[in-house]
């Protein structure tokens, strides 16, 4: 099994375009030539190609075994078979695609649930790359991309809650999305903003993350805004907010709202907390 920490299991997500390192870095996690990593692409129009191409880049970087559970409908999500086929993996990995059809397949479901307590007893490592990290924040990000800081420069729904207390938007220097990640965050300022580059990944708890690969992680951080204003059309107000850009080796405190650089020791991330 993948070995867990204080905070249950761990997860990778990153922000599209995985290239090698970050694909192996998970394989490593879910226990490198002992590993059972499961591919899920219920994202996908074409799952079958999907679950090929993860397949068999998770078996050429050494996993053990990987191999395809197929979601493609609610009755799927709940035949009693799927705990089962679930149950005895170290990895879950979630490709990408549409991030709104991996919640209306899986949420709720006996798949959703058997998920969710795995992660919670540290016996997985869950990952997921476009889509399939976007579905893992409890307000998911859907689409948009009108201009400015705007309600209509972002579209949100419900997610499936994998990491709570964060919104996550992915390709997201690629696709220059900070418009629309601060336009979210506005909406929901209790939550924060995690916008994740190409080949760019977050391993994460429930308390803190570390930045992996060869992009950044842009960190909005509403909390302390002073003022926020949001019209029904128009431009948004957010006064006060803090941002933070966090490329590979800085750590972030979740519970905290907190960076820590690069090569900190644990001493110096608690005196900064």
């Amino acid at each position: 099994m993948a070995a867990a920490d204080a905070h249950g299991g761990r997860l990778l997500l990153i922000g599209g375009a995985a290239g090698p390192g970050l694909l192996q870095r998970f394989v490593s996690m879910a226990g490198g030539a002992t590993a059972d990593i499961v591919v899920i692409a219920t994202a996908s129009e074409d799952p079958g190609i999907q679950e090929e191409l993860h397949v068999e880049a998770f078996r050429r970087l050494g996993a053990g075994t990987a191999r395809p559970v197929r979601l493609d409908s609610r009755a799927q999500a709940n035949e009693p078979g799927v705990q089962a086929a679930l149950a005895g993996a170290t990895g879950v990995f979630f490709t990408g695609g549409d991030q709104q059809r991996i919640t209306t397949v899986i949420g709720g479901t006996l798949a959703d649930s058997e998920l969710q307590a795995l992660l919670q007893t540290g016996a997985i490592v869950l990952g997921g790359t476009s889509a399939g990290a976007a579905m893992m924040s409890g307000t998911m990000i859907l689409g948009g991309d009108g201009p400015g800081v705007t309600r209509s420069s972002v579209r949100t729904g419900p997610g499936l809650e994998f990491l709570p207390g964060v919104v996550i938007d992915m390709h997201f220097a690629e696709r220059g999305r900070l418009n629309r990640l601060l336009s979210a965050v506005a909406l929901y300022p209790h939550e924060l903003g995690l916008g994740i580059d190409e080949d760019t990944a977050i391993l994460a708890d429930t308390e803190h993350f570390e930045v992996l690969g060869s992009g950044s992680v842009t960190v909005v951080d509403a909390g302390c805004a002073s003022d926020i204003r949001v019209p029904v059309e128009g431009p948004i107000a957010l006064a006060g907010a803090r941002i933070h850009v966090l490329p590979a080796g800085h750590r972030f405190d979740l519970t905290g709202r907190r960076p820590s650089p690069a090569g900190a020791t644990a001493e110096e991330r608690g005196r900064a907390a």
